[in-house]
């Protein structure tokens, strides 16, 4: 760079020690933050409450690891239903994807947990301490009894909602009937009586959660999650992004208030859209990873336009083409057809397995120790072993049969097989065959289990042999 060319980078954006200076964002009221608001804090109230939903007697959405049961709402999931929730996965991940090609990082900003709980965690320092000037001045401040109190308070409150936080999680998985109702006295001290994986589990989420909202904050966007860094492939020139008009607001430069200096643009310098970013970013220097599209921004430089009088809009959600290319953006396009088809392909698959699936599971294992063997009768026996598994949430007794075939017949150890709702029960089974009737070779057979109410039924083949007679 030449000398008579003016450095593009300003000075104060250069961090020469690196050293991460703390986010003190100032709250601000308006049209999107009312909407951020609900959005957070009703998703946050939907993860506090679901654990203590009940369906039929049982925890609705429960996630029971230790005996590889999953229930959710009136469906149960074994292990080798995996599948479904690999489906789920996609089914969400592709959602995202085509929510950020039309409308950009609106997940970050109004539904990620940590934004949700980096806001609450801020909002106790408001509560505490106060306002963004208070908050900044607090750190600058000597430490003395007032500002440990204070800090002190603050921490403790972060501790409480890291423990609740940390308790709902597990409790998704260990249940809330086992988690809140287990105690035990140590000593004169009433303690939870956990086992030890529950204990560390706490433990780790709530050291995660007060270090994530508490400390981490900004930077697990900036530095960590790795949305925000393949953010530009997804984007396209049609994408609504939080963006300052730079034709509209430059030069920039303050002002008497009722004023429009004709050498000045529409930007005032007040620095707002600064002060109220949660990732303390300037919008004005354009698309960053950091920005997590809360537009926090956008209702602050309203506010000050009003308070001006200039137009709304200086920052707003607007796309590339219009703003730069000044056309008008294209919302239907073939990359939202692309996602759109795929969703519907998918959730089509999944709702269409769900709906044909039969909550009880059959299994047919031989005996592979001898494929067939000639009994004192003369029969031929093949031996079986029928694993029966009830996915229903209701205790069921179930009955096996064999599809009727000349020459065969089928002995069972029971002829009823009661089952609790999600237990599993191997019948050792033996199918006999007449020599006389059964030609030589592999005969496939047909085994039938029906609940004693007739409302589920299921059918498994196998074959019956006579090989090694």
């Amino acid at each position: 760079m030449s000398a008579s060319q003016p450095n593009k980078i300003p000075v104060q954006q250069i961090d020469l020690d690196a050293t991460k200076h703390r986010v003190h964002p100032r709250f601000v009221k308006g049209f999107y933050q009312n909407i951020r608001v609900v959005s957070m804090y009703a998703l946050l109230a939907a993860f506090l409450l679901l654990p203590w939903l009940r369906y039929n007697g049982r925890q609705a959405l429960w996630f029971d690891v230790p005996s590889q049961h999953y229930y959710i709402f009136g469906l149960t999931f074994l292990t080798q239903d995996f599948y479904f929730i690999a489906a789920f996965a996609i089914i969400a991940a592709f959602t995202l994807f085509m929510v950020t090609v039309y409308a950009g990082r609106v997940w970050c900003g109004y539904a990620c947990p940590q934004t949700i709980w980096t806001h609450m965690f801020q909002y106790v320092e408001k509560m505490v301490i106060g306002d963004r000037n208070k908050r900044i001045k607090f750190d600058k401040a000597p430490m003395g009894p007032k500002k440990i109190a204070k800090r002190l308070l603050v921490y403790f409150i972060w501790l409480v909602f890291s423990i609740i936080t940390a308790t709902t999680f597990v409790s998704y998985v260990a249940g809330t009937d086992y988690l809140y109702h287990s105690w035990q006295m140590i000593g004169f001290i009433p303690l939870p009586d956990w086992p030890t994986w529950v204990w560390v589990s706490v433990f780790i989420f709530t050291f995660a959660t007060y270090a994530n909202a508490g400390y981490m904050r900004e930077q697990m966007c900036v530095q960590i999650c790795p949305y925000g860094r393949f953010q530009s492939v997804m984007f396209d020139k049609d994408t609504l992004i939080v963006s300052y008009d730079y034709d509209r607001g430059e030069p920039r430069g303050p002002r008497k208030k009722g004023t429009n200096p004709d050498d000045l643009g529409d930007c005032i310098e007040c620095q707002m859209c600064v002060q109220v970013c949660p990732t303390g970013i300037d919008i004005r220097d354009g698309l960053q990873v950091a920005c997590i599209q809360c537009a926090a921004c956008v209702d602050a430089c309203n506010e000050i336009m009003d308070k001006v009088g200039y137009p709304r809009g200086l920052i707003r959600y607007t796309t590339e083409r219009q703003l730069a290319e000044k056309e008008p953006s294209r919302v239907l396009r073939p990359r939202l057809f692309a996602y759109l088809a795929l969703l519907t392909v998918l959730c089509g698959g999944v709702v269409y397995a769900l709906t044909d699936r039969v909550p009880l599971e059959i299994d047919i294992s031989r005996d592979r120790n001898q494929l067939s063997s000639m009994n004192a009768q003369g029969m031929i026996e093949n031996s079986y072993i029928v694993k029966l598994t009830n996915k229903t949430q209701d205790a069921h007794t179930y009955n096996i049969s064999l599809e009727p075939q000349d020459g065969l017949s089928l002995q069972l150890r029971f002829n009823d097989v009661p089952l609790a709702p999600g237990e599993s029960f191997n019948m050792p089974a033996s199918v006999y065959g007449d020599p006389a009737v059964v030609e030589s070779g592999q005969t496939p057979i047909t085994l039938n289990v029906v609940s004693e109410d007739g409302k589920y039924q299921v059918s498994k083949q196998n074959v019956f042999t006579t090989q090694g007679q």
